[in-house]
C-alpha cells in the first residue's frame, strides 16, 4: 500500500489541461479542509477580539515568507532548475546544496531578528488593538516565525518536483497544511489556549514541507548543506528574485496596511475581511492558481527554446480558460454569497450580523476574481522570460493604488451619508455597524482590476501576435454566466418555499438546487454558442487525467 502511493506521488503529468485540473481538483479538497478550518474558527470564536488577534498574528510571518522565502520560489528556480537539468546531474545538485544552505540560513537569521522587534512591530501596525489583544498578538506572532522557515524550504523544493512535473506531490501539501491547523484548533486550542492555535499553524506548515521529502530524495535531488556554495549562481538568483520579492512585497504592504486599518473599525473587522478574503481564494485557487502554475513550466521551456509562438499560443489558452471559468464563479458567488457564507460560517458564535457582513465583502472580493487570476497568470508569463522588473513596476503602481482607495473610500463611507445608504441597500445591510469593513474589500478589487489591465495591456505591447480570439471567450462566458446569475437568482425564492432555511442543510440546499440548475442553464447557452473552450474540456475530460500515463522526459529536460 504504502509502495503504491508513493509510487502515485512519484507520477509525472504533462499537459496543461491534464495538470491544471489536476491541481484544480486537489485545490478544491484543500479548500475543502480550508472552509472546515474557517468553520470550526467561526464556530468557537465568532467575529471577535480572539480571531482578530489569531489572524493579526499572520501578518508578520506571511511578510517574511512573501519576502525572503521568495528567494526559493518556483517562479524564480524553476528557470534555473530547468536550464540545470540540460547540463549534468553534478551541477544542478550544486545548484540546489548552495541555493539549499544560503536560504536556511538566512531566513533563520531574519526570523531569530524579527522576533525581538515583534512587540514594537505589532503595537505600531494595529494600534485600534487593546492592550490584552496587542500582548496576544506578539506571543502568537513569535510563534507563528516558525512557519514561513518550513513553508520556504517547501517552496524549494516543490521547484524540483514541478519541473520534473510532479504535480501530485505539489498538489496535496496543502492539504496537510490546513490538515495541520484543524488539528491545532481541535486538540492543541483545548490545552495550550490561543497559542495551540498558533502551534496548528506550524504544524501543518511542517507537514507541507515534510512530504515532499520522500518524492525529491526519490528523484535523487536531495539538498544538503554544503560549504562549497557557488556565490555566483546564488547571485544570479537573488538579482533575479530581487524584482518579485519587491514586487511581492509591495502587494503585502497593501494587504498590511488593509489589516492594521481594519483594526481601527472596531472588534470583528479584521475577521470579517479575513473570512472573506479566504472564501473568494476557493475560486481564485481551483482556476487562477492552478492554471498559472501548471502552465509555468512548460512556458518557461518554450521561452527558453526560443519558441515564441507556441509559448505565446500557450499563454492564449491559459487566458481563455481563466476567464471561461472565473466569470461563472464570480457571478454564482455574488448570487448565492448569502447561501455559501451562512452554510460555512454560519454557526455557533458567529451571528447574523457577521453573516450579512461577511457575505456582502465576498461580494466584493470575487468581483475581481477573473482580474486577480490573470494577474497570476501573466505575473508567471514574465517570470518564465526572466523579465521580473516590468510585474514589480505594474505591482507597486497597483498596491499604490489599493492604498489610497482604501483611504479614499473610508473617507467617503463616513463622511457622505448618500454614498453610505447606496452601499448599504445593494448589499441588504442596512443599520449594521462596522460596515464600513466593505470599502477595503472594494479598494482590493479595484487595485487588482487596474493590475491586470495594465499587465494585459504591456503584454500585448510586448508581443504583438497575441491575439487568439481572447475576445469571443469573454463574451460568450459572460454571456452565459449572466444567464445563470439570472436563472440560479431567481430559483432562490423557488427554493425557499419548500426547503426549511433557518437549517443548515435547508440553507445548504436552497444555494446547491439553484446553482446546479443555473450552471446548467449556462453549458447549454454555451453549447449553443458553440463555445470553443467547451469544447477543449470534454477533450481533457476524456484524456482520463486521472489515468495519466508516466511520461519519460527528454535527457535535456532532467
Amino acid at each position: 500500500m504504502v509502495k503504491k502511493i508513493f509510487k502515485l506521488l512519484n507520477r509525472e503529468i504533462s499537459g496543461l489541461h491534464e495538470a491544471a485540473y489536476l491541481l484544480g481538483v486537489f485545490a478544491l479538497f484543500s479548500h475543502i479542509l480550508a472552509l472546515l478550518r474557517d468553520r470550526s474558527l467561526a464556530h468557537f470564536f465568532g467575529a471577535g477580539e480572539t480571531l482578530d488577534v489569531y489572524y493579526a498574528s499572520f501578518r508578520i510571518p506571511d511578510f517574511i515568507f512573501i519576502t525572503v522565502a521568495s528567494i526559493v520560489s518556483i517562479s524564480v528556480l524553476i528557470p534555473f532548475l530547468a536550464d540545470k537539468a540540460q547540463k549534468n546531474e553534478t551541477e544542478i545538485q550544486n545548484f540546489i546544496n548552495s541555493v539549499f544552505t544560503t536560504f536556511f540560513l538566512f531566513i533563520v537569521v531574519v526570523s531569530g531578528i524579527v522576533f525581538f522587534f515583534v512587540p514594537f512591530l505589532i503595537k505600531n501596525i494595529f494600534s485600534g488593538f487593546p492592550v490584552e489583544a496587542l500582548n496576544e498578538t506578539i506571543s502568537l506572532t513569535r510563534i507563528l516565525l516558525l512557519s514561513p522557515i518550513f513553508l520556504g524550504l517547501s517552496n524549494l523544493f516543490a521547484s524540483i518536483v514541478q519541473v520534473k512535473k510532479k504535480f501530485l506531490v505539489y498538489a496535496i501539501s496543502p492539504l496537510l497544511y490546513n490538515a495541520g491547523i484543524i488539528f491545532g484548533i481541535f486538540f492543541f486550542y483545548p490545552i495550550f489556549g490561543l497559542k495551540g492555535l498558533a502551534l496548528g499553524v506550524v504544524l501543518g506548515a511542517l507537514l507541507h514541507f515534510m512530504i515532499q521529502i520522500p518524492v525529491v530524495k526519490k528523484i535523487g535531488l536531495l539538498p544538503k548543506v554544503s560549504l562549497k556554495i557557488n556565490f555566483n549562481d546564488i547571485k544570479k538568483v537573488v538579482l533575479l528574485s530581487l524584482p518579485r520579492t519587491l514586487t511581492m512585497s509591495a502587494n503585502q504592504l497593501a494587504f498590511f496596511f488593509l489589516v492594521g486599518f481594519a483594526s481601527t473599525m472596531g472588534i470583528g473587522a479584521i475577521s470579517v475581511f479575513n473570512l472573506s478574503f479566504n472564501l473568494q481564494s476557493v475560486p481564485l485557487s481551483i482556476i487562477g492558481v492552478s492554471y498559472s502554475v501548471a502552465a509555468f513550466p512548460t512556458l518557461a521551456k518554450l521561452f527558453s527554446s526560443g519558441e515564441e509562438e507556441k509559448f505565446l499560443k500557450q499563454m492564449a489558452s491559459a487566458t481563455r480558460h481563466i476567464i471561461f471559468w472565473s466569470l461563472p464563479a464570480m457571478v454564482l458567488f455574488v448570487v448565492l454569497r448569502a447561501q455559501i457564507v451562512r452554510t460555512i460560517l454560519g454557526t455557533g458564535e458567529f451571528d447574523w450580523s457577521a453573516t450579512r457582513l461577511t457575505a456582502a465583502c465576498l461580494a466584493l472580493f470575487v468581483f475581481s476574481i477573473t482580474a486577480q487570476s490573470l494577474v497570476l497568470l501573466f505575473v508567471r508569463g514574465y517570470y518564465a522570460m526572466g523579465n521580473t522588473r516590468k510585474p514589480l513596476f505594474v505591482n507597486v503602481f497597483s498596491s499604490t493604488f489599493i492604498v489610497g482607495f482604501a483611504v479614499l473610500l473610508n473617507w467617503a463611507f463616513t463622511k457622505y451619508d448618500a454614498f453610505r445608504y447606496f452601499i448599504e441597500s445593494i448589499f441588504r445591510i442596512e443599520n449594521v455597524g462596522g460596515a464600513v469593513v466593505l470599502m477595503l474589500a472594494l479598494s482590493y478589487s479595484l487595485g487588482v482590476i487596474i493590475n491586470a489591465l495594465v499587465l494585459i495591456f504591456i503584454f500585448q505591447k510586448d508581443f504583438k501576435k497575441f491575439s487568439f480570439s481572447i475576445s469571443t471567450t469573454f463574451w460568450h462566458s459572460l454571456f452565459s454566466s449572466l444567464i445563470m446569475g439570472f436563472v440560479a437568482y431567481k430559483l432562490l425564492d423557488v427554493f425557499a418555499l419548500f426547503l426549511d432555511t433557518k437549517t443548515l442543510l435547508g440553507i445548504f440546499l436552497q444555494g446547491l438546487f439553484p446553482g446546479l440548475i443555473g450552471l446548467v442553464a449556462g453549458i447549454f447557452v454555451l453549447w449553443l454558442l458553440g463555445s470553443r473552450e467547451l469544447r477543449e474540456i470534454g477533450g481533457a475530460l476524456n484524456n482520463k487525467i486521472w489515468k495519466n500515463r508516466v511520461i519519460i522526459p527528454e535527457k535535456r529536460e532532467l
